[in-house]
């Protein structure tokens, strides 16, 4: 008798636990139904990104009536391909992209919306860690910078030129795509390699480099990467897509506001991979070099420095509009 009222028991309890699991799938499932899905492509998946998946993982973008399909996307030409294919409705990556395709003569080009880093998120790495790096110990050497017009190669450029080294005597590598630049610095090319994070830290870790720079820090402030899409989907999709920009600021507003070691618990999730005193300590550095804005909007003074750096380098030939190129959805 005792054992079958452990049975019954038991069997209500297991009847109990699968009401519940049914009722809160059923109950997210007419949530999604809710919710208006936006597929954004990343450039990269890096704690650099923080605001961004403080917003995900805080529920903000569901607050807003939004749904993320995050892709990553790696390299901002694929992007921004990405979204003038419709694959994607929006696209995260460097404004150069938006610049480069209107300059081109695209009539439905892209247009940046909201912003969410301020200035380069790399950190240079060396291979020999064995004496106290200066800038000029890159003289006759060779770094791996990623593709020749990418947002991170033009600021490496950029901020050689503001600490007036000299880049014609160093050996940079243009050739590994930007994917590729910690699986080919860790098979042993080139001496030092300008990486984002956590991928820095993991190379850190698993070799015997060291991080021993800033690029942001030298580089200077520009809308480093921005949100944008093309110019019909935002005309046509503007309150959806201030509803985003809100919740992006949001995100900002968090990380700026809290403890690195509280917004490493909230993005944790995002790199599973990674430990929470590594994600503490990138946050730190992020902020230590003040690295994202306090609100979405882009200012046409940073859009002209990178039009600038672009002209410089031979990667535009005259400025385009701002006006043209930027419309910003919170003020």
């Amino acid at each position: 008798m005792k054992k079958k009222i452990i049975t019954i028991f038991i069997a209500l309890i297991l009847i109990a636990i699968l009401i519940i699991t049914t009722l809160k799938i059923t109950n997210k499932e007419e949530t999604d139904k809710d919710l208006t899905t936006i597929k954004l492509a990343e450039v990269t998946h890096s704690v650099f990104y923080a605001p961004m998946y403080v917003a995900i993982e805080n529920g903000y973008f569901e607050d807003e009536g939004i749904k993320i399909d995050l892709i990553l996307t790696s390299g901002a030409d694929k992007v921004s391909a990405a979204v003038l294919s419709n694959t994607v409705d929006v696209g995260f990556a460097g404004t150069e992209s938006s610049i480069y395709i209107y300059a081109g003569g695209e009539t439905d080009y892209l247009v940046t919306f909201a912003g969410l880093t301020k200035r380069d998120g790399q950190f240079i790495l060396a291979r020999d860690c064995s004496n106290t790096f200066n800038l000029e110990d890159l003289y006759g050497k060779e770094i791996l910078v990623g593709r020749s017009g990418g947002m991170p190669a033009i600021n490496f450029l950029n901020a050689m030129n503001n600490a007036g080294i000299d880049v014609n005597k160093i050996k940079v590598n243009y050739s590994i795509d930007f994917a590729s630049l910690s699986g080919s610095f860790i098979g042993g090319i080139g001496d030092y390699v300008n990486l984002f994070e956590p991928t820095a830290t993991t190379v850190v870790n698993v070799t015997d480099s060291c991080i021993v720079e800033s690029i942001g820090k030298l580089s200077g402030e520009v809308p480093y990467t921005a949100f944008y899409a093309r110019k019909s989907f935002v005309t046509e999709n503007e309150e959806l897509l201030e509803r985003f920009t809100k919740a992006i600021a949001k995100g900002l507003q968090y990380v700026l506001s809290h403890e690195s070691s509280e917004v490493a618990k909230v993005i944790l999730p995002q790199f599973p991979d990674s430990a929470l005193n590594d994600i503490t300590t990138i946050i730190d550095h992020y902020k230590e070099y003040d690295s994202w804005l306090s609100t979405p909007y882009i200012t046409e003074e940073t859009f002209n420095n990178l039009q600038q750096m672009l002209i410089e380098y031979d990667l535009l030939e005259a400025p385009v509009f701002y006006h043209d190129l930027v419309h910003n959805l919170y003020e």
